[in-house]
């Protein structure tokens, strides 16, 4: 990999910028860097297994800055933080350790069908009701489900926690900082998994372009998040979670 970057640092450039994107889109709206970045790295040859385990060892960086920057910014609701972070962290354990002795493309269309239908809920309700505050009832098995999709499918933990958490009435400021924040730990618990499990396989010129691009935006994201209306940011989230999830479902089908 040193050798290359050498030879043509340029070849890092569209890395970076697809990873500024991304993480600049999933700190403001707390989903998108996994399911852009994997998307990429599969698209490209990438097996599945090594496409997740390279975004999860960059997310383990640009979470963490969000995480720091969305704490400073008091966006963090810690009583849900601490119902979502133990089950999606084993979620996450049990999902990297299948995906890397099974294949896990099976589940895949039904989850984005699903995704697909939850982001048009999201858009319908920012678009003709005004946001209700409310305690969300259903947080630990979220977690649990987020942290396995997200460990198996290279993405997840942000658009099945977060999507559910809005539709239940959580304030959209303080889902997306606790999600994104505790994203932070079941990233980094996902990375170790793969790295006991398939090696240094993970890194790569893709993945260091990533995690600089990334890295760079996640200090932004925890300020966007502060400046839109409630129901303005579930009008996006529905947007962002409904074309890529149907994108993702096309491209599965049309295989």
């Amino acid at each position: 990999m040193l050798a290359e970057l050498a030879a043509d640092p340029s070849v890092l450039l569209p890395f970076v910028l697809i990873g500024f994107a991304a993480q600049l889109i999933d700190g403001a709206l707390g989903m998108a860097y996994g399911v852009i970045s994997s998307t990429l790295l599969v698209s490209m040859g990438v097996p599945p297994a090594a496409a997740s385990a390279g975004v999860h060892t960059a997310e383990t960086f640009t979470t963490g800055i969000s995480a720091i920057n969305h704490v400073a910014h008091r966006n963090v609701d810690w009583r849900l933080f601490a119902r979502l972070v133990i089950p999606g962290v084993i979620g996450g354990v049990i999902g990297a350790y299948l995906l890397s002795n099974i294949h896990a493309e099976v589940a895949r269309p039904i989850v984005l069908g699903y995704l697909a239908l939850l982001g048009i809920v999201l858009l319908w309700r920012g678009w003709t009701h005004r946001h209700v505050a409310r305690q969300p009832k259903i947080v630990a098995p979220l977690g649990l489900v987020g942290g396995f999709l997200d460990a198996a499918g290279g993405g997840g933990w942000g658009p099945v926690v977060t999507s559910n958490l809005m539709v239940q009435g959580s304030e959209p400021r303080y889902t997306i900082g606790t999600v994104n924040t505790a994203e932070f730990f079941l990233t980094l618990t996902i990375s170790l998994t793969f790295l006991l499990t398939i090696g240094l396989e993970a890194f790569s010129i893709a993945v260091l372009g990533l995690l600089l691009g990334g890295m760079l935006a996640a200090p932004l994201g925890a300020i966007v998040v502060k400046r839109v209306e409630p129901d303005k940011l579930l009008v996006i989230v529905g947007l962002i979670l409904t074309a890529t999830s149907a994108l993702g479902l096309y491209r599965l089908l049309a295989a």
